[in-house]
């Protein structure tokens, strides 16, 4: 299939801002598991804002491939559930082009087993909707899984992010 010069253009348009790196406003930090070292990571609404800026709100969409729940545990003890599940997503561009990933949601001594599994529902999706958006370049989240990158960009202090007031 031969790609019309216009389409190329748009293409390596697309590339460019692919290929930039997340800003500082983007990225945020929380506490290791167990107290071990923080994470950097990028909220979900920030992720999904910019994917509808690189690629049109009507320019791509995501789907649930598959949804697991992996474990519901009750506590007698403390009367408590433990949830855990996995998602598969796939993200596809108007285009066609498409990438699959997965992501975890996890609840611990939720009181309710039906909100504990909303929200691990909700968490496993939002999760694999950022890792297979981040397939798509570093703008998308990749350059978070490079060290030297992520250990520098949090040292830059930068106000939050605000939405813009609907009027």
């Amino acid at each position: 299939m031969d790609v019309s010069e216009e389409s190329a253009k748009k293409i390596a348009a697309l590339q460019v801002k692919l290929d930039k790196k997340l800003g500082p406003e983007y990225i945020s930090q929380r506490p290791g598991p167990g107290g071990g070292p923080k994470l950097t990571y990028a909220e979900g609404w920030k992720i999904i804002n910019l994917a509808n800026e690189v690629f049109g709100f009507n320019g791509w969409s995501s789907s649930v491939v598959n949804i697991t729940t992996d474990f519901i545990d009750f506590d007698e003890e403390s009367r408590r559930f433990n949830v855990g599940v996995t998602a598969i997503v796939r993200v596809t561009l108007r285009d066609g082009a498409f990438h699959e990933d997965v992501g975890y949601g996890l609840l611990e001594n939720s009181k309710s087993k039906g909100a504990a599994l909303d929200k691990c529902k909700k968490e496993a999706v939002t999760d694999a909707v950022k890792r297979t958006l981040r397939n798509f370049g570093n703008l998308l989240g990749n350059c978070l899984y490079d060290k030297s990158y992520t250990q520098e960009v949090i040292k830059i202090k930068v106000p939050p992010v605000r939405l813009p007031p609907i009027s």
